[in-house]
């Protein structure tokens, strides 16, 4: 049986912070900038030879600083310097990166994390020190799980270290694939068995509430200390509730899947560089966080030995699943296939192409749909995520 690895990252906050980090802030920044200026000047994308070209003059201004600081900032300078370079091709950066954030990046030479006494071992310029942080339940699930890098980040709000953790997972060969539709305001399934699952979400009405009040917000009150509070109160809020619905969607949709052994999604990473609507759609769908959502729904399902594919998103709306012709809209949110009659919701068409381009990816043979489906689809079950209500058509 294959396995696959997962990688989550969580944050530890930590209850002190000792002064002598702010030195250590503070330098690993000017590193962090030197490196970024150097490889900006020589066009250095490798970590390799930006390291190379500037370890030993580093070494010789730092001498107190424990190497592995130098690898690390070097990581980070290059990986600045790449998305910096790639936005500017893409004519949205200008001038040169900058970085001023207060984060420091560890590898496994500069910290060690003791999960069971709730602490971290730091090394500093003047030794290892021990730093504790606030324990927290959902932390007991990585007991058995490998640490990784992990990055030191101080904000307003504390000083947290966030840590990588991995672990080999069993994936099976799948049997079937359940095809996933996400979209703003729902989730389409397309199951094996010929049914249908819709799952109304009210992520759209959500995320727009929560603008709307922003907008008053920054009409009504004037820029500071109250204003940047209430900004920051409401976007919590937003944040923890499509994050509590994130979870609980995942959790449906691998268990509808775990049977069939096989999960499709569509691969979004350029859907927002193709987006060209009004102003007011273009705002809605760059606040959809599709991948978010991937992310969870793809962790989730391995963990438990289910398999993940990604389907290019091309045509899954526009073409017919059961003779390949051209969908013409047919009313509100209707397609119908003008060569075969097939008539469908268009999240329904979405769900059941991104099932069957999976099929053909995986080389599994497509079931003869078009004997049974000539005219329609399966049964379509949906349910409205917040008043619990569910209807069959």
């Amino acid at each position: 049986m294959p396995s696959e690895t997962i990688k989550l990252t969580t944050k530890f906050k930590l209850k002190e912070t000792p002064e002598g980090l702010d030195g250590l802030f503070q330098t690993y920044r000017e590193i962090v900038n030197f490196l970024i200026t150097y490889a900006s000047e020589n066009n250095i994308t490798s970590f390799y030879r930006l390291k190379k070209e500037t370890y030993k003059s580093l070494r010789k201004e730092y001498p107190e600083l424990p190497s592995h600081y130098l690898y690390t900032a070097c990581q980070m300078a290059t990986a600045i310097f790449k998305s910096f370079r790639k936005r500017r091709k893409k004519g949205k950066a200008k001038g040169k990166p900058v970085f001023k954030r207060e984060v420091i990046m560890l590898d496994d030479h500069l910290f060690k994390l003791d999960l069971e006494k709730g602490t971290v071992k730091l090394t500093t310029p003047s030794g290892r020190i021990q730093l504790e942080f606030y324990p927290a339940r959902y932390h007991e699930k990585f007991k058995d799980w490998k640490v990784g890098q992990a990055w030191l980040v101080r904000t307003p709000k504390g000083t947290f270290i966030n840590v990588v953790f991995s672990k080999e997972v069993k994936v099976s060969e799948p049997k079937a694939f359940v095809g996933v539709d996400l979209n703003e305001n729902n989730v389409t399934l397309s199951l094996p068995n010929g049914e249908f699952v819709q799952i109304i979400t009210h992520e759209r009405e959500i995320r727009t509430g929560y603008f709307v009040k922003r907008r008053r917000i920054q009409g009504k009150i004037r820029a500071g200390k109250r204003r940047r509070e209430l900004l920051e109160k409401y976007g919590l809020r937003e944040r923890n509730r499509l994050n509590d619905l994130y979870h609980k969607l995942a959790n449906k949709i691998v268990e509808l899947a775990e049977k069939y052994g096989g999960i499709a999604l569509e691969d979004l990473t350029e859907i927002r560089e193709s987006i060209r609507y009004s102003a007011e759609m273009n705002g809605r769908l760059h606040r959809w966080s599709f991948r978010k959502l991937q992310s969870i729904i793809e962790y989730k399902a391995k963990l438990r030995g289910v398999k993940v594919v990604f389907v290019n998103p091309a045509f899954t709306s526009s073409l017919c699943p059961v003779c390949g012709g051209k969908l013409s809209p047919n009313g509100h949110r209707v397609l119908k296939c003008s060569n075969c009659g097939f008539e469908a919701d268009r999240d329904v068409v979405g769900s059941w192409n991104i099932r069957l381009k999976a099929l053909k990816m995986w080389g599994v043979s497509v079931p003869p749909e078009s004997l049974t489906m000539k005219t329609g689809v399966g049964k379509v079950i949906r349910y409205d995520w917040f008043t619990s209500s569910k209807s069959s058509g």
